[in-house]
């Protein structure tokens, strides 16, 4: 069975930090990618950050560049998401999503996902 358990998730004031946790099982870690999503109320799924869990390579939306860092523990099959400098803007449900990289390599895009976690809430406040 495949699961994406996301943790991690809190308030925090403005300026805080959060580290995201992502523990998969159940499908080759290795060979996908694991996305953090995010979605605010009233507002669509956004992908945020990206890495490639064979190669390494990351990747970041603008809004999160230079504040956001992924990683990975591939003994784990875990992928963290250390977010700094947290703004009222980053309010939203953080899911961590899995992508075959065989099949895509578009990463934003929240339909090229297979796999999903339930969420984190993440909540800023000023």
């Amino acid at each position: 069975e495949v699961q994406l358990v996301e943790s991690g998730g809190g308030s925090v004031q403005v300026g805080g930090s959060l580290r995201l946790s992502c523990t998969t099982s159940g499908f080759a870690f290795d060979g996908h990618a694991i996305a953090w999503f995010r979605q605010a109320p009233g507002k669509e799924r956004e992908g945020i950050s990206c890495i490639h869990n064979n190669d390494g390579n990351t990747f970041y939306a603008s809004s999160v560049k230079g504040r956001f860092t992924i990683s990975s523990d591939n003994a784990k099959n875990t992928v963290y998401l250390e977010m700094t400098s947290l703004e009222p803007e980053d309010t939203a449900v953080y899911y961590c999503a899995a992508r075959d990289l065989r099949l895509s390599r578009i990463w934003y895009l929240a339909d090229r996902y297979d796999y999903w976690g339930q969420g984190t809430q993440v909540t800023v406040s000023s």
